[in-house]
């Protein structure tokens, strides 16, 4: 069912794994599982930024660098196949001719079509995590998994359904985690190194106080939104991401049924990350050019706070009333 996946690790002898310029438990537990699994290939790990503080409790995090790997023969680009998402590596003309003249593989979960501008071949699947599709491909092409991948595969798989608690959850995921302790994995252990990295210092929380303080909802208390300027950023994010701070506590406020948090750059670049109660999130990216699931989605533009709001109210509105009709 796979075949193009051994094709194309077969085909070429050093392989580079690229994650979006957002990366998450999934696209790291991607990257390093297909690191360990492919041990009969020479395979680098590149994503744009620095990987959060918050997922180095995977400790071969480390192994993953900011420099693009120019001299690979193919390109995997795992958990995303928007191009917007990779954007910051066509800033480097280099970067984006080795993309556009060596072979990329896609291997993603998300419904959002690809619009990836060179060519590339892709695996796709509506699952809930990329990790849970690198698993079955690895099943069905006979790919060894050991005790470490199957510690990344399991980090993905928990992070994207929220440790299973997602909408997107199905018996089949369970199915997946039971497999995956078959490996010799321990879940407590496995949770307890997560929950360490996952600590506040006094200072970020001071930091969340400000962020809760600021607040703003609107439509009724229907959507709730809180703008993260440069300064926070540049800041706070290499110890812990603003984002990461706010949107479950916006998500929990009653009667709140959408929750934007906006971060603004010196470029002029604004980007949103968008949660929602009603399966819309997709939709409300969307408008904006992003995409991502159901209920957790994000999107980048160039466009000011001002002007962005009323279009967001606007959308979210919108969509909030076809839910209830």
């Amino acid at each position: 069912m796979y075949s193009n996946f051994s094709d194309f690790i077969n085909k070429y002898h050093r392989i580079s794994v690229i994650q979006a310029e957002n990366p998450d438990g999934d696209s790291l537990g991607s990257a390093l599982a297909l690191e360990e699994m492919l041990n009969s290939n020479e395979v680098t790990l590149y994503c744009p930024v620095q990987i959060p503080k918050y997922l180095r409790y995977l400790n071969a995090w480390s192994r993953v660098s900011d420099e693009f790997d120019y001299d690979a023969d193919a390109y995997i680009i795992v958990d995303t196949a928007a191009e917007v998402l990779i954007s910051k590596i066509f800033r480097d003309s280099a970067a984006q001719n080795a993309l556009e003249t060596k072979p990329v593989l896609v291997i993603d979960h998300h419904e959002t079509a690809p619009d990836l501008h060179f060519e590339h071949e892709s695996i796709i699947e509506k699952l809930p995590s990329t990790t849970e599709l690198i698993f079955r491909i690895a099943r069905d092409q006979n790919i060894e998994i050991n005790k470490e991948s199957a510690t990344y595969l399991l980090a993905g798989l928990l992070s994207d359904t929220l440790g299973l608690t997602s909408d997107t959850t199905t018996p089949a995921e369970y199915r997946t985690v039971a497999d995956l302790l078959d490996y010799g994995l321990s879940i407590s252990e496995f949770e307890d190194a997560r929950r360490e990295y996952m600590k506040k210092s006094q200072r970020i929380l001071d930091y969340k106080g400000d962020l809760i303080k600021r607040i703003e909802y609107s439509l009724d208390g229907r959507l709730a939104t809180v703008l993260i300027p440069w300064e926070d950023i540049r800041e706070f994010s290499d110890e812990y991401n603003p984002n990461i701070l706010i949107l479950e506590e916006l998500r929990y406020v009653e009667g709140v049924e959408v929750a934007v948090a906006i971060k603004t750059y010196p470029d002029g670049k604004l980007t949103g990350k968008v949660r929602s109660a009603a399966p819309i999130a997709e939709q409300i990216a969307g408008y904006f050019g992003g995409g991502g699931h159901k209920f957790a989605s994000g999107f980048r533009v160039y466009e000011s706070y001002d002007q962005i709001m009323p279009e967001l109210e606007k959308v979210v509105l919108e969509l909030l009333e076809n839910e209830t009709v």
